[in-house]
């Protein structure tokens, strides 16, 4: 009869750190001593210096070129690359050395301290604005790709009604107030941006 034994502590201990990735202390549970930092500001010195060296290449390139192909300029490009391996060595040089998880390159855009600041509406009212996304739409004379089809002019409505409807979600879920919205056929919709009160409004959703 044969036994199966345990292994040695140290191989134990060897096949404990091979599966935990995060087995050291920097990822532990106990605060850290002190930590060289000297590293740390390296790696960001040296996405300041690419982002630095991004807005003078930016700005040459946007002087020769339209703003479209200023986008998609190789040097433009080159650069965007190296912020991003940049922002990946910092975050590889901040999670090793404290084990944590920076997110550092979540844009995010807050309301202008003259609207009130957090949880004011972003567009108050007398300062609403309207908006226009137009398609001019014509049968093919080649007819639809498949041969086939249940569509006509009063269908696009119905599909631009149903797409206004999500449109109109992704702004307020976006903290925007939609004030009216309309699908038309023909004209576009009269919108009425005067303030409350100053005329009669007609809600055209």
């Amino acid at each position: 009869m044969t036994h199966d034994q345990d292994p040695p502590d140290d191989t134990q201990r060897d096949d404990t750190s091979g599966d935990d990735v995060h087995g050291d202390r920097a990822h532990g549970p106990a605060p850290l001593p002190p930590v060289d930092a000297t590293p740390l500001h390296a790696a960001v010195d040296a996405l300041t210096a690419s982002l630095h060296d991004y807005v003078e290449t930016a700005v040459g390139v946007r002087a020769e070129f339209g703003a479209a192909e200023a986008d998609e300029d190789p040097r433009v490009l080159a650069l965007e690359n190296t912020v991003g391996v940049l922002n990946a060595k910092l975050f590889d040089t901040l999670h090793g050395a404290l084990g944590m998880h920076p997110d550092l390159t979540t844009s995010v855009w807050e309301p202008d301290a003259a609207e009130g600041g957090p949880g004011a509406s972003v567009a108050p009212a007398g300062t609403a604005e309207a908006f226009y996304l137009g398609f001019v739409v014509a049968a093919s004379p080649a007819g639809p790709a498949d041969g086939t089809s249940d569509w006509s002019m009063d269908s696009v409505i119905d599909l631009l009604d149903e797409a206004g409807e999500g449109v109109v979600q992704r702004l307020v879920d976006a903290g925007l107030d939609v004030v009216e919205w309309a699908a038309s056929r023909g004209d576009a919709a009269d919108f009425d941006t005067d303030p409350p009160g100053d005329t009669d409004e007609e809600d055209l959703s």
